[in-house]
């Protein structure tokens, strides 16, 4: 297994306002599983990759707590979120796809949930439902068994 310094890597760009330094970032290269031909048991392909999210100075508190619930599992004991790739056979490109997860979950995790504006129905909606209610409860009511008239 091999480790790359944060220093060789890249600021991460989300968006226009919001930049993850190098710093909060740092990857690791191991053995991918699966099958992989005459490579696989030599070439470390497969890139973790670790975002310090409990340090970062680079989201609000309550973007952290957004990122962290849509993360679930991912995040390990130190707070920090980490990302797999294996789907590649060379390093590079599992890296950029792993700085691409990262950046799509960073990106869902900015957006600000919209606030519920609770609604009443009005008096017409209330009435049709009853309405409908009364006449799916006479329309069971008429299934019921016929009783011959004794007369």
């Amino acid at each position: 297994m091999t480790t790359e310094p944060a220093a060789r890597s890249k600021d991460l760009v989300i968006n226009d306002r919001v930049i993850i330094p190098a710093g909060d970032l740092s990857w690791t290269a191991s053995r991918a599983s699966g099958p992989g031909g005459q490579n696989v048991n030599k070439v470390a392909t497969k890139v973790t990759l670790r975002f310090d999210l409990r340090g970062t100075e680079a989201l609000s508190r309550a973007q952290k707590v957004r990122l962290r619930k849509l993360a679930g599992k991912r995040i390990d004991a130190q707070g920090a979120l980490m990302i797999n790739a294996q789907a590649e056979r060379s390093q590079r490109q599992n890296l950029e796809r792993a700085r691409d997860g990262l950046r799509k979950l960073i990106g869902k995790a900015l957006v600000p949930p919209k606030s519920r504006v609770a609604t009443k129905p009005t008096r017409a909606s209330r009435r049709r439902r009853l309405d409908d209610k009364r006449r799916r409860g006479e329309q069971k009511k008429a299934r019921g068994k016929i009783r011959a008239n004794d007369d």
